[in-house]
């Protein structure tokens, strides 16, 4: 007789036992990866948007007999640097003047005249001298106090030795294009579509004597006419050169 050989069957609790080993074993061997927290970091104050081109104004000044004694015709721009209370640190802000909400004061002198603009804190002053010698007058000083709301004091800031808008006079001194008029470290002028005239003034500007930006404005276009004029003349020449070389050709034949 062939011998039965019985197969005995795992207990059930064994075989729990046995996957629930398993499954502990995969958990503790498998890899997590750690969660990286970025740190929080703090984007820094966002520039003040520079503003367009100012609005332009017109300012007058009377002397004592009520005559007019300076014109001013210009759009103007301040770029201002200082130490602001909320950052702590210095900042710097251009700024618009705006004709509407300036009050104009000024004097006048034989040989010296002074333009005040003051719009809310801000307080703009023009310093102009005349050279009775050469009757030659120029922009010889610029002064600005201001007090803005984020400012940690007022900002007073001068210049007595400047040169700028050189005219003669009885002649107004005339800038159309944007110019930069540096003062201080912390302070600068942008002039925009600029006619003025600190003396000899009859009632209206005189004879306008042009900046350099705006010479050369008028320059380009002469000198690409001039260019062009050559460039026909030069054709011109080659042709009637090319027709009398073929004239005398055919007559040699």
């Amino acid at each position: 007789m062939i011998p039965i050989i019985r197969k005995q069957n795992m207990p059930t609790g064994a075989i729990f036992s046995l996957l629930l080993a398993l499954t502990i074993h995969q958990t503790l061997t498998t890899d997590v990866s750690p969660t990286v927290v970025a740190p929080e970091t703090s984007s820094p104050p966002a520039s003040p948007a520079t503003p367009g081109p100012p609005e332009r104004g017109n300012y007058n000044v009377t002397n004592s007999t009520d005559t007019l004694c300076l014109l001013a015709r210009m759009g103007l721009q301040l770029n201002i640097s200082f130490t602001s209370s909320s950052h702590g640190k210095t900042v710097q802000e251009v700024l618009n003047l705006h004709p509407n909400l300036i009050k104009v004061s000024g004097s006048c002198t034989p040989d010296f005249a002074a333009l005040k603009l003051t719009e809310d804190n801000i307080t703009l002053t023009f310093s102009f001298s005349l050279n009775s010698t050469s009757n030659k007058y120029h922009l010889s000083g610029l002064e600005l106090s201001a007090a803005l709301p984020d400012m940690a004091k007022r900002l007073v800031v001068s210049n007595t030795t400047l040169n700028y808008m050189v005219g003669t006079l009885g002649h107004s001194y005339m800038c159309q294009k944007e110019k930069t008029l540096s003062v201080t470290q912390d302070f600068s002028l942008n002039t925009f579509q600029l006619q003025v005239q600190p003396f000899g003034v009859n009632g209206d500007f005189g004879a306008a004597e042009e900046c350099e930006l705006d010479e050369d404005d008028m320059l380009i276009p002469i000198i690409v006419g001039a260019a062009l004029a050559v460039l026909v003349l030069i054709v011109i020449l080659a042709y009637l050169i090319g027709r009398n070389r073929s004239h005398a050709g055919y007559q040699t034949i």
